[in-house]
């Protein structure tokens, strides 16, 4: 059954109301081997421009991925954040633009307020989702194509944590038609430590990071100065790995200077004043994992989880586009 919703701009054209069809369809995607998919289909009869009456493209909804970057969240203090005259702008990149300041970043300035206190993570919010928005009508002409993603990216301030989202779904968080936000800092006047974006995890990095693993393949015994194991984790000197028989034996230790792909170097009593590796163990019958950053939260998390979430999404997408002129 198809949802009609009723929607306004309250602001600009208070009373103008625009209709937006949500549906459940199904279609043939060409290069789909014949096979149909059920997607959602966002569509309205409302024009993008009154007076050239210019249509707008209906958006089918069949993928799940929106990418975003977070915060560190140890920015702040108390829910505030110093942004002031010199510290107020930072560098963005949504999907895969390219042009911009540099490699398909684009400088955002923030509006500090008038005494230079410091302003709420939901004000910064609000502002940083509005400057990021208007940057869709000022992208380089290479990177037209992306304006979709900037006029619909989403900013939210919760648990101590910005999140930005990128306003595109797609299949994927990296490859050429990925969904992705990167954070930089801008050349002057950068924010990007006020804001906890020094320290940032987003979806783009944490869906590259292949987590690597092998097997021991020689019998190892607690406090030997070399592991030796099959290739595959690329193990370089200052690297940290686990090791573990998925039993009752499992240790952290980092490579030591003399690590080759295939023999690591671990820490000894005699060596460097203590023991590496404290257990045994059997090759063939333990394995060693390279440790990489990872999410806390996840890897990666969805930002939309919920068919209601994405149903929004495509309200969304399709109101930005309307001019309720009239």
């Amino acid at each position: 059954m198809a949802l009609n919703i009723d929607t306004q701009d309250l602001v600009n054209f208070p009373g103008s109301t625009k209709r937006i069809t949500i549906d459940l369809d199904s279609v043939v995607p060409i290069g789909n081997e014949g096979d149909e998919v059920f997607v959602l289909n966002a569509k309205t009869s409302a024009y993008s421009d009154n007076i050239e009456r210019i249509g707008i493209s209906g958006l089918y909804i069949t993928d799940t991925c929106a990418g975003w970057i977070k915060s560190s969240g140890f920015a702040g203090s108390g829910g505030k954040f110093d942004l002031d005259s010199t510290h107020k702008s930072l560098n963005i990149k949504i999907d895969a633009t390219t042009s911009g300041v540099g490699n398909g970043f684009y400088e955002v300035t923030l509006t500090p307020s008038e005494d230079q206190t410091p302003l709420s993570g939901e004000v910064v919010a609000a502002e940083l989702k509005r400057v990021i928005r208007d940057l869709a009508t000022s992208l380089s002409p290479a990177d037209v194509g992306f304006s979709g993603s900037y006029r619909n990216a989403s900013v939210e301030y919760k648990n101590g944590k910005f999140w930005i989202v990128s306003g595109s779904i797609t299949g994927s968080y990296v490859g050429a038609n990925r969904s992705s936000v990167l954070i930089e800092a801008a050349s002057s006047n950068d924010c990007t430590k006020e804001l906890g974006f020094d320290m940032p995890i987003s979806s783009a990095n944490l869906a590259s990071t292949a987590v690597k693993e092998t097997i021991v393949s020689t019998n190892y015994t607690s406090d030997t100065d070399t592991l030796y194991v099959n290739t595959g984790t690329a193990a370089a000197v200052g690297m940290a790995f686990m090791i573990t028989d998925c039993a009752n034996s499992v240790d952290y230790f980092t490579a030591l200077s003399g690590t080759t792909g295939a023999a690591i170097k671990v820490a000894t009593e005699s060596s460097n004043g203590f023991i590496g590796i404290t257990n045994d163990y059997l090759a063939g019958e333990a394995k060693v994992q390279l440790l990489k950053v990872q999410d806390p939260e996840g890897v990666p998390t969805n930002w939309y989880r919920t068919v209601d979430q994405l149903v929004r999404y495509g309200i969304k997408v399709m109101s930005k586009q309307i001019d309720y002129s009239n």
